[in-house]
């Protein structure tokens, strides 16, 4: 018996959400749903990662951020759910980061992975005087 699970995320933009999944090497699709009703004619973007068994993962766009639609008992990634979300959010907030510091004058100069799973990005800005 199939159960599917709604999990909230902070996922708000997708091209971030695209860039997080692309780290972790993990293939996906988009999937174009048009708007019913007042909004007729719109469409939300939603991600789908497909999985052998045919039970996929979609990240669907709830009007406010994506959520992560999932069964569990038919998850087959090289994850478990909970290190798979963590794993998806550290990517997204570090992409997250380095895109918003370069549109005031920032770059990535170094990154790195500590034991523990977290990251240190450095970021750098110049100052140009003349």
């Amino acid at each position: 018996m199939s159960h599917f699970t709604n999990l909230k995320t902070s996922f708000k933009n997708l091209l971030h959400l695209e860039r997080a999944l692309n780290k972790l090497e993990i293939p996906y699709k988009r999937e174009k749903k048009i708007i019913e009703g007042e909004n007729s004619g719109l469409c939300n973007i939603n991600l789908i990662i497909p999985q052998s068994n045919k039970y996929d993962i979609t990240f669907d766009w709830n009007g406010e951020e994506y959520e992560l639609v999932l069964d569990a008992s038919f998850w087959i990634q090289p994850y478990p759910v909970e290190s798979f979300i963590n794993k998806l959010s550290q990517h997204y907030a570090s992409d997250v980061i380095i895109t918003e510091s370069q549109k005031i004058g920032f770059q990535p100069i170094k990154s790195q992975q500590h034991l523990d799973g977290s990251n240190t990005i450095t970021l750098q800005r110049w100052n140009s005087t003349s």
